[in-house]
């Protein structure tokens, strides 16, 4: 396996034609964490390359491995590695997001600040807690349990923090997705106000009474 990528806790450092390498080291480096995997993982990294490319290339016959393995083990390690697959892929977006957010000036956020981060500590917290039987669902459960616990350390924005999590993971229910919106408005409208001076902020907000009022008045003409 590559040495020394566990050291890298910001996984944004990686740069250039490495991703695949840099995706695959996030599965790698939390493979002791899960039994399934590292059954096969501990034994040959061949094997466990191989098996790994037998899902992401989604090839029709299973490759020669070089352990002798029980089909149990071969299966367990499979449908594993089909869940830490979908893992991996949600915390490089939140670690993408998160390196995004930090970079921007408040000046042009859009949205709330974005502090959930993806990491290798992250992805091995996870992995652990990952057996073969278990289905998509439970997955996004243990996702969001995860990052429900790792927003408790934030000082604010929990709710938009898990919100925008819930968006990277695509499991926003049709009420999430309204109130995600609605917070996203009034933090636009706020973050505009907030960027002017005195005498700005008393014109923006005549304007925005101004539009208000004929809002209210085509609303009438209507009836």
């Amino acid at each position: 396996m590559l040495a020394n990528r566990a050291d890298v806790y910001n996984l944004g450092d990686v740069i250039g034609d490495t991703d695949y390498l840099f995706n695959l080291s996030l599965i790698e480096n939390a493979a002791v964490e899960n039994p399934a995997i590292d059954k096969i993982a501990g034994k040959s990294f061949n094997d466990f390359y191989a098996l790994i490319r037998y899902i992401e290339n989604r090839e029709e016959q299973l490759p020669e491995l070089e352990g002798n393995y029980l089909k149990q083990e071969v299966d367990d390690f499979l449908a594993v590695l089909q869940h830490l697959l979908k893992i991996r892929n949600i915390v490089i977006k939140v670690n993408q997001s998160y390196i995004n957010s930090a970079a921007m000036q408040d000046n042009y956020r859009t949205e709330p600040p974005f502090k959930l981060q993806g990491s290798y500590r992250n992805m091995s917290k996870l992995v652990a807690q990952v057996v073969p039987m278990m289905n998509d669902q439970e997955i996004n459960q243990l996702i969001l349990t995860h990052y429900e616990s790792e927003s408790q350390t934030l000082t604010a924005d929990t709710e938009s923090n898990l919100l925008k999590l819930k968006e990277l993971a695509d499991i926003l229910t049709k009420e999430e997705k309204e109130r995600w919106e609605a917070i996203k408005k009034v933090f636009q409208k706020d973050n505009k106000h907030g960027a002017l001076g005195k005498d700005d902020k008393m014109f923006a907000q005549l304007l925005e009474f101004n539009e208000n009022l004929q809002g209210i008045i085509n609303a009438i003409s209507k009836k």
